[in-house]
């Protein structure tokens, strides 16, 4: 399977934005983009030179790639079916990406980054209706629920501290999280505004439609 194995926080460095969530790292001062606010490279230091109209639009492109995950393949694909779409494009952008399953698992709090929450969702920790699901791009619905498995599994540790502090986490408001029955719930679609970081998906449309 193929799969982004570039150093993240250099790609976060390099677009001058926090895209890859590390748990307490991201957010602390172990940062590298808080320690070094310059791309990467001998000529880092010198800060981010002007950008051309058509460097903007790649940059935008990337930062979608890097916060979701994917591949330029996947965004591709994930693009043609939003122009498919009987919808304003941009908007069926972010919701067909934010509807991933490891997203989902993500903006619940059951992961603390989406890499983390990918390789949860392919250890088969999850289910959705009932229905074990290990596929990191599987695309949820409205009213699917999503359960932990009970099953011992190696991870569950991990996702048993992440369960304790799941009551502080901030989740959009398409997603409901039932703590007395460890219960995800899928309760609307995901709209533009639900975005957690600034990318502005029309020039990754423009960026496609050239």
């Amino acid at each position: 399977m193929a799969r982004n194995i570039k150093p993240s926080c250099k790609q976060c460095r390099r677009l001058g934005i926090k895209l890859c969530a590390k748990g307490q790292r991201g957010d602390g001062q172990k940062c590298a983009l808080t320690r070094r606010n310059y791309p990467p490279g001998v000529h880092g230091p010198k800060g981010y030179g002007r950008m051309t109209d058509f460097g903007l639009h790649l940059q935008e492109k990337q930062k979608m790639k890097l916060l979701y995950g994917v591949l330029e393949r996947q965004l591709r694909k994930v693009f043609s079916e939003a122009v498919k779409a009987k919808s304003n494009t941009s908007f069926k952008l972010i919701e067909l990406l934010e509807r991933r399953l490891d997203n989902v698992i993500y903006r619940l709090g059951l992961a603390n980054s989406r890499a983390q929450a990918r390789q949860f969702v392919n250890h088969g920790l999850f289910l959705i209706n009932s229905k074990k699901i290990t596929i990191p791009s599987y695309r949820v619905k409205v009213n699917d629920l999503i359960s932990i498995r009970k099953e011992k599994t190696k991870n569950k540790g991990i996702l048993a501290d992440n369960l304790k502090n799941i009551s502080q986490q901030e989740r959009p408001g398409w997603l409901n999280w039932q703590t007395e029955n460890q219960t995800g719930q899928i309760v609307s679609l995901p709209e533009s505004k639900d975005l957690e970081i600034g990318i502005d998906p029309r020039l990754i449309v423009e960026f496609y439609s050239k």
